[in-house]
């Protein structure tokens, strides 16, 4: 049973670091963060999920039961994360590649304390207890001025797991494949990492989401497990009987000059590389919804939309479908697991192709961070542009990738990489 109270909104922003820096005190912490971005589907201008009543911790092995299980009897509100390893409940598949954070590949919880923020107001609903402890909590955030963002410094030193010369031998084995005709697209990716390295996650969180202010960033606390998040992609969202995916594929800079800025993002809203990297996604996404979708309902809503990021322009488009009434949540989840947009095509043959061709294991980089309501609808982000951390084993780390097809130079493939690995490196070497 949930007390509900709702409080008047102040300013979100100014709110944001005192009601993160009073959650830092329970182990269990999920801010999710849409940053007013005009993006299309938020239910939420942001929440915050925090203290455990229950939690699901497991490997891949029958990951997406046991996750099942636990939506269906909790009946709650459910935070958490799925790894991409999860590819090997789905597929006969194995991760073998080197694991320096040794995350869980599925951790789910559900939280005593949710905050949903509106445009007005703050919901707030506690799970079993009184009105007065909301309350008071609600004073304490207000009064918590005991953070200061500009205090903290990093001064880490990255290191690359692949270098340039070995990541450009692994763009041209990916396109070997795809002359062979093994695949057509695949997502190929590097991880930059710290070992025996600290960081104060918060303060380096919120520096990553101001430098970039995508619509579906993500504060992930688990015990000793971190996530830093500063997404600009939705995985899958379900909201009754609709369910939406809006993958990215499609990258091109931006330029402080505005005549610039807009002819950039002209030239990648008609790229020849760049649209077919994203219309062979939305079709590999359009088969995945097809699995369970109503019969006639898969619908591209817009393909290669231009979205406007403060480190980049991406092409995202939208797909939709309507479900069965009766269809289960993780089932629909589980049948598009993982996203494309992070795989390549066809599905299978391509992440055969990643495991071989990388070197790191991906965990919860190319995973989802989200949440399930209690009525079953979901809305999962796309683990990248993430700082992921594990302070127990003091490890640090970012990956980044891209897409490679037939038009692919591998050079350019790097120079991308880069690019997206700008603000993860910038609040590293603050």
């Amino acid at each position: 049973m949930r007390t509900i109270k709702k409080h008047p909104l102040p300013d979100l922003e100014i709110l944001k670091p005192k009601i993160l820096n009073w959650a830092q005190q329970y182990e269990e912490v999920i801010w999710l963060d849409g940053n007013d971005y005009p993006q299309k589907e938020q239910n939420y201008r942001a929440v915050l999920a925090i203290d455990a009543f229950t939690a699901l911790k497991t490997d891949a092995y029958k990951g997406f039961d046991k996750l099942r299980e636990y939506q269906s009897t909790a009946k709650d509100w459910v935070f958490g994360y799925l790894t991409y390893d999860l590819k090997n409940d789905v597929e006969n598949l194995n991760s073998q590649n080197s694991d320096g954070l040794d995350f869980p590949d599925l951790y789910f919880f559900q939280p005593k304390k949710v905050f949903l923020f509106s445009e007005d107001f703050v919901e707030v609903q506690y799970l079993n207890m009184v009105a007065d402890e909301i309350e008071s909590d609600w004073v304490s955030i207000l009064e918590n001025n005991s953070f200061e963002n500009n205090s903290f410094e990093n001064k880490i030193e990255i290191q690359n797991r692949t270098s340039k010369k070995e990541y450009i031998e692994k763009v041209n084995k990916a396109l070997e494949y795809i002359k062979r005709g093994d695949i057509y697209e695949v997502n190929l990716c590097q991880e930059f990492y710290a070992e025996t390295t600290t960081i104060d996650p918060l303060p380096t969180f919120l520096q990553l989401n101001e430098i970039s202010k995508p619509p579906f960033s993500a504060f992930l606390k688990l015990n000793e497990f971190f996530a830093l998040s500063a997404s600009p992609e939705r995985y899958i969202k379900k909201t009754g009987t609709r369910v939406i995916s809006q993958p990215i594929k499609g990258t091109a800079k931006r330029s402080k000059n505005n005549e610039e800025d807009l002819e950039l993002a002209k030239q990648l809203a008609n790229d020849p590389k760049e649209r077919s990297e994203n219309i062979m996604i939305t079709d590999l996404v359009r088969n995945d919804l097809s699995k369970f979708a109503e019969k006639g309902s898969v619908q591209v809503e817009e393909l290669c939309g231009v979205y406007s990021f403060k480190q980049v322009h991406q092409l995202i488009s939208t797909i939709i479908c309507e479900v069965s009434p009766s269809s289960e949540s993780v089932d629909i989840i589980r049948n598009t697991f993982p996203m494309g947009s992070m795989t390549g095509a066809p599905k299978v043959s391509a992440m055969k192709i990643i495991e071989e061709i990388e070197d790191a294991k991906r965990g919860l980089y190319s995973g989802a961070i989200g949440y399930f309501s209690p009525n079953g609808d979901f809305d999962f982000n796309v683990v990248i542009r993430s700082i992921l951390y594990n302070s127990l084993i003091e490890y640090v780390s970012f990956s980044v990738g891209g897409a490679i097809t037939t038009n692919s130079i591998p050079e350019k493939e790097y120079e991308e990489c880069m690019l997206k690995a700008k603000a993860m490196r910038q609040v590293l070497n603050r």
